[in-house]
């Protein structure tokens, strides 16, 4: 099983998309209008720096979050934070200011920094806008994701199957219904090159062909490409993968939200994935039994209040298996959400340490307690989860993988 602990820190900037490599004309191609902000323009930042490691089997923590804002912001202080990056970052007077640029550089300066700790840095995630964002991988890997929105309708049914038993696998999604779809592309380069793994107008364009096709449709009478197959939410994540693989040779994956809280995954190697989130509420208190007073309030400061305090987390359960394409569905929806709601309601509106077994000898921190729900949610999810995330706050995720 692979750790991962996530801190989120935000920063404003000020960038133009420019490579002084290149000419005008090739950067107005590759980057459109932005390559023409001489002065820069300005995006409000949010960053993901991500470790793996193994947790201290004491204190129940992989790293302590405070330290990584603290290294993590003092970089971007320095170097990112109310900066017009091209002129204020010496990084960025040859390279263009990409989000997979940014985030590549983001690691190169925060890495080193935690050189001598058990949890090493692994990636660096970088949100540019809502539709924009890269992630870049201390393997050297990058990966640029581009999200688009539709709205279509769509009844939840397969042609390969009778009303009956379409009724019964999909209950009352078979009748007409809508979503607000919300769609992200993955394109992956295998190499630290600072070029674009495509020239933005181009998929921009790609974007915006495939968002005609579907928007404002009604998917089950509107698209004749989708006439023959079934309109599940997997089935369409593999459409849109199909369209866009054919425009977007370094396209990696596709996943696709009907809602904010469901989403279907389709992978360029023929996997599926399908994830679902969701909340519960309870109180915690950090501290470790064998520690005195002042240990545990030096570890675990404002945490470590004596009468508690307490999160509205979220989890985000993650499954693969065998998609079946006569459903066009590769696990229940219903059973998905029964599966998730029976593992954590034993700790809704409880204090974990005080009123769940899991908890009572070790510290509820946020890795023991992904580590705690995962065996809970796989043994009812068919052993098919492969990745479990927990938010204890908006700033700080935890996630467990299948290695």
């Amino acid at each position: 099983m692979l750790l991962t602990v996530s801190k989120r820190v935000d920063f404003s900037a000020s960038r133009r998309l420019f490579s002084p490599r290149l000419s005008l004309q090739e950067n107005r191609s590759l980057f459109g209008q932005e390559s023409t902000a001489r002065h820069g323009t300005g995006r409000n930042y949010v960053a993901w720096f991500v470790f793996s490691g193994q947790p201290d089997a004491t204190t129940g923590m992989l790293i302590n979050i405070s330290e990584i804002k603290e290294r993590a912001g003092s970089v971007i202080d320095r170097g990112y934070d109310h900066r017009f990056l091209n002129e204020d970052n010496p990084a960025f007077s040859s390279v263009a200011p990409t989000s997979e640029n940014i985030a590549r550089q983001l690691l190169a300066d925060v890495a080193p920094l935690f050189r001598d700790n058990a949890a090493q840095l692994t990636a660096v995630h970088l949100r540019e806008t809502p539709e924009r964002s890269a992630t870049a991988y201390a393997s050297g890997t990058t990966e640029a994701n581009y999200w688009f929105e539709f709205s279509a309708a769509r009844r939840t049914r397969s042609p390969r199957l009778s009303d009956a038993e379409n009724q019964n696998l999909f209950g009352v999604s078979v009748h007409e219904h809508g979503h607000n779809y919300r769609a992200r592309l993955t394109l992956k380069n295998e190499h630290a090159s600072p070029e674009p793994l495509a020239a933005n107008m181009r998929i921009i364009s790609v974007l915006d062909s495939v968002r005609k096709q579907l928007d404002h449709k009604n998917l089950s009478r509107d698209v004749e490409a989708l006439r023959d197959r079934p309109t599940t939410t997997e089935s369409l994540a593999r459409f849109l993968l199909e369209c866009c693989r054919a425009e977007l040779s370094t396209l990696a994956r596709v996943r696709l939200h009907e809602r904010d809280d469901f989403f279907a995954e389709a992978w360029g190697d023929g996997r599926m994935l399908l994830g679902m989130r969701e909340s519960f509420s309870a109180a915690h208190r950090l501290q470790v039994a064998s520690f005195s007073s002042e240990q545990n309030v030096e570890l675990f400061g404002k945490c470590n209040n004596p009468r508690g305090h307490g999160h509205r987390y979220l989890t985000e359960a993650t499954i693969t298996g065998e998609y079946d394409r006569a459903t066009g569905a590769l696990f229940s929806f219903d059973q998905m959400r029964k599966a998730i709601d029976d593992a954590l309601n034993p700790w809704r509106d409880k204090h974990l340490d005080l009123e769940t077994p899991e908890f009572g000898s070790r510290p509820s921190t946020g890795e023991n307690i992904v580590r705690a729900l995962w065996p809970k949610l796989d043994a009812a999810l068919q052993q098919q989860l492969v990745r479990l995330r927990l938010w204890e706050t908006d700033n700080n995720r935890f996630t467990l993988r299948r290695s």
